[in-house]
């Protein structure tokens, strides 16, 4: 989550970028260095654009004081550039990196016009998420997902209950093991789900964005040092705010599809990468298997330029 500036108290009243002090960071390890990197974020938003020290004070959410001291450095280093207006850049270093970077995650080049092409027939937004080791990472978005955690970068763990449409074709034995580490009360659920993600060939999110920050924090506090009883209660309030995917008989006139996901194969036909639709809206059991079969043929076209290449 973005942090905010808050507004002074008072009709007419002004911020002045100057006086502010930073904006608190919750949750970060390094405060200093997600300073830096809030910098480098807005700059490369902006990459055609040098922006002034006043914006990226305004926009970052830093002090003057601060915001300077960082470019002061980043362009010392090559990671930005000032011009002579004193307005800031993304740099060459910045750029070499940036270049490595698309090294690591060459299914994006592939898949870059395809979900444009979805996006723009669906109507709706739509991402890459790729597999790197026990990760899923999000590496290209196209559009504004309502739901604020897609972004570029984002990581997500290969864990139950989700990502489902990367294990759905696994071996038996990958299965079996993603399954025991689901809560119990989610394994006979999930076991049937990945068999019907495998008949039809996508899975889809159907939890309502309210209860997301909530699961989130009874996520987190589930994993933390707590007793066995907490643990066990945690997991029930979990479970009763969660359902897991649609089964045949639960579709209904209208359903509720946060995201839908298609597999991408590799030439083993192991699941590497998903394209994932956003409706983030109600849809009828038709529009929900035409948005499907959409997205299915999205992601079998990147895979099939991704094997040509």
């Amino acid at each position: 989550m973005t942090p905010t500036i808050s507004r002074a108290q008072g009709a007419g009243q002004e911020v002045n970028p100057d006086s502010m002090g930073d904006a608190e960071i919750p949750g970060a390890a390094s405060p200093p260095t997600h300073r830096v990197v809030k910098v480098l974020e807005l700059l490369s938003r902006r990459a055609t654009e040098h922006l002034s020290l006043a914006r990226i004070v305004r926009e970052a959410g830093l002090s003057r004081a601060t915001a300077h001291a960082v470019l002061a450095q980043l362009t010392a280093d090559g990671w930005t550039v000032r011009d002579d207006d004193g307005c800031y850049g993304i740099g060459l270093r910045l750029l070499t990196v940036a270049r490595r970077a698309e090294a690591a995650f060459p299914l994006r080049r592939t898949a870059i016009a395809h979900l444009h092409q979805l996006s723009e027939v669906a109507g709706i937004p739509v991402f890459l998420a790729e597999r790197a080791g026990d990760s899923i990472v999000v590496t290209e978005v196209v559009g504004q997902p309502s739901a604020g955690w897609i972004r570029p970068g984002r990581r997500l763990p290969l864990a139950p209950p989700v990502c489902r449409e990367f294990v759905a074709w696994a071996p038996e034995s990958v299965r079996n093991t993603w399954l025991e580490a689901a809560d119990p009360a989610h394994r006979d659920r999930l076991t049937r789900v990945l068999a019907e993600i495998r008949t039809r060939g996508y899975s889809v999110e159907r939890l309502v964005d309210d209860s997301t920050p909530m699961l989130e924090v009874l996520a987190g506090l589930r994993d933390s040092p707590v007793t066995a009883a907490l643990r066990a209660q945690l997991g029930s309030v979990i479970t009763e705010l969660i359902t897991i995917d649609y089964l045949p008989d639960e579709l209904g006139p209208e359903n509720a599809v946060v995201t839908l996901s298609a597999p991408i194969r590799d030439r083993n036909g192991a699941v590497v990468a998903a394209v994932v639709s956003c409706p983030d809206t109600r849809l009828s059991a038709a529009e929900l298997s035409e948005l499907g079969a959409a997205t299915m043929a999205a992601a079998d076209r990147i895979a099939l330029g991704e094997l040509v290449e």
